[in-house]
């Protein structure tokens, strides 16, 4: 197929970081960073979600130097009582070797009970605040709470992941300089799209959260590429824009060593 000098002029410009991928979940890992990198993508933040699930986003990234970032987290469907502290020490003891500490949060639908997920998730922005790190935060049914556990330690960078919250919140936290971020759902989920309208592109990150499925397909690095196109639809603007500012944006976020395109200085 012969493509027109317009698209293949994006090819060239576009530069994509995934912000949200869980690696450590995907059986064909080696295949899904190749075509990453061959539709655009610069860079992933790999998240954890427990203590094995850390140890294996560290290797992954060990592995990919440059290209993938750690990011280590606790989430709040894998709280046990038992296992909390064990979590805990091996965030502190590895805090220095990742660029974010996610995915954490808070979950209403859950039942691990909201008391003990508040004591986790404040222990966790703890550290953050501690060692200066941004958090990737999940927070399903319960985005005014971790919105205000977040404002409470002061923490200067937190991304709202996958953004489906109250618009009058939104307009809160992106007024706290806080970012959220876009997924594919943005294909059909009114309430997120709604979040991306409202939302300058100064406060919006692009992800996947791989391997989540959309429309029954697993998504997977590369399709930040769909994320960037949606955003673009949504924001009636050219999907190289959504793509150089949304770079910037994480590149800035979580103090990456990339010198994106367009950017000055």
């Amino acid at each position: 197929m012969i493509r027109d000098k317009k698209e293949q002029q994006m090819e060239q410009e576009v530069s994509l970081i995934d912000v949200h991928a869980h690696l450590d979940e995907v059986s064909d890992l080696s295949e899904a960073l190749q075509e990453a990198r061959a539709a655009g993508v610069r860079g992933i933040i790999a998240v954890g979600v427990h203590l094995d699930s850390n140890k294996k986003v560290l290797t992954i990234a060990e592995g990919n130097r440059g290209f993938v970032y750690p990011a280590l987290g606790y989430h709040p469907w894998e709280i046990r009582q038992g296992e909390i502290e064990g979590c805990l020490s091996f965030i502190r003891d590895h805090i220095q070797e990742c660029v974010a500490l996610g995915e954490i949060g808070l979950d209403y639908k859950v039942k691990v009970k909201k008391e003990l997920q508040w004591e986790v998730f404040g222990k966790l922005l703890d550290i953050a605040r501690e060692h200066q790190k941004p958090v990737i935060i999940h927070c399903r049914y319960s985005h005014r709470r971790a919105l205000e556990m977040v404002k409470e330690r002061k923490l200067q960078r937190a991304v709202f992941h996958w953004y489906t919250g109250p618009l009058e919140l939104l307009e809160q936290l992106l007024a706290m300089g806080y970012f959220i971020s876009a997924t594919p759902a943005l294909q059909y989920s009114p309430i997120h799209q709604e979040a991306i309208k409202r939302a300058p592109l100064e406060g919006i990150l692009l992800e996947t959260d791989t391997p989540v499925s959309y429309g029954g397909k697993e998504a997977r690095p590369k399709d930040v590429c769909v994320t960037m196109q949606e955003v673009a639809r949504l924001k009636e603007t050219e999907p190289v824009t959504v793509a150089r500012k949304t770079t910037i944006n994480a590149a800035r976020f979580f103090q990456l060593p990339l010198r994106c395109p367009g950017e000055q200085g």
